[in-house]
């Protein structure tokens, strides 16, 4: 079993850690937040002084972090575990940043003579507790090849989507899909209400017509029809809304760096943040019904 470095203990980094931990790896960890040095330890890891000390004797540094400017800042730091990592150390990133600091972080490994992939995951927190995330990954094959068994541990599926930063934009664009989609089942359900239809007719016809998707299929946002769905659970993450507004905005970022003519995609960013200043943001994502109902008059 592999040494293992982590940085970024929050609501996904613990329970990916722990999974690591159950396979029996040795888990070094370190987080600014003492809420979360708590829960890293709780979930098995060995809590360190400074991102840099994770680096002692690790054959895998992981990081999960809030966005591009955190990742950069333990990539860049001198005292780092960048700097203080053994020669071909992997560096996994499965933070959900930008293209250009995923690629700049890549460079930055590989400049210091190691090896890196960004893999960020779909699956949410019930996901990285149950093992069962999706990885998206970009990188090298020597450095994919190193990479993935460590990331089967913590995932049941692994996709090499190309080199530096492919990861990173499979996942903008798998999740301005998943935006999308949410706000079109949403609207779909408060206009069936409006015409009278059930819940559960809807859901029995689109489920299985044209129109099904994973967002009515697996996370139907009305109660009843799909039970594990936040909906029931009067819409707790789940996935935060403000969470699908972060993802909204990288994929408009790398479109308009890209000239790639995203319109559903701009408006459902707009759409979010305006459901995240209206006192949303951590409600589930898929809450986004009840301001559509709101916008319908109701």
């Amino acid at each position: 079993m592999a040494t293992i470095g982590f940085i970024g203990l929050g609501n996904m980094g613990a329970p990916m850690l722990a999974n690591l931990v159950k396979a029996g790896h040795r888990v070094s960890a370190f987080d600014l937040s003492e809420q979360a040095q708590k829960a890293g330890a709780n979930a098995g890891g060995q809590i360190v002084k400074s991102a840099g000390d994770v680096a002692a004797g690790a054959d895998v540094i992981i990081t999960m972090l809030p966005a591009g400017k955190h990742v950069l800042s333990v990539y860049n730091d001198p005292q780092g575990p960048l700097a203080r990592a053994k020669a071909g150390t992997l560096f996994v990133d499965c933070s959900t940043i930008d293209v250009a600091s995923s690629r700049t972080a890549h460079a930055s490994a590989q400049k210091a003579g190691m090896l890196s992939l960004d893999a960020p995951v779909s699956g949410g927190v019930g996901g990285a507790t149950a093992g069962t995330l999706t990885f998206m990954v970009g990188g090298s094959d020597k450095a994919f090849g190193v990479g993935q068994p460590v990331l089967a541990h913590m995932g049941k599926k692994i996709v090499h989507c190309g080199g530096d930063g492919a990861g990173q934009a499979a996942k903008i664009c798998n999740n301005m899909v998943l935006g999308i989609s949410m706000i079109a089942v949403g609207e779909a359900f408060v206009l069936g209400e409006k015409l009278g239809l059930s819940h559960q007719a809807l859901f029995d016809v689109v489920s299985t017509a044209s129109g099904q998707c994973w967002s009515m299929n697996s996370y139907c946002p009305v109660p009843g029809p799909v039970p594990t769905s936040p909906a029931n659970n009067d819409y707790k993450p789940g996935f935060a809304a403000e969470l699908m507004l972060k993802d909204l905005s990288l994929a408009m970022e790398a479109a308009h760096t890209a000239h790639a003519d995203c319109a559903l995609g701009a408006h459902a960013r707009d759409i979010y943040d305006t459901f995240k200043a209206e006192g949303h943001a951590d409600q589930d994502f898929s809450a986004i019904i009840n301001a559509i109902r709101a916008r319908s008059g109701e």
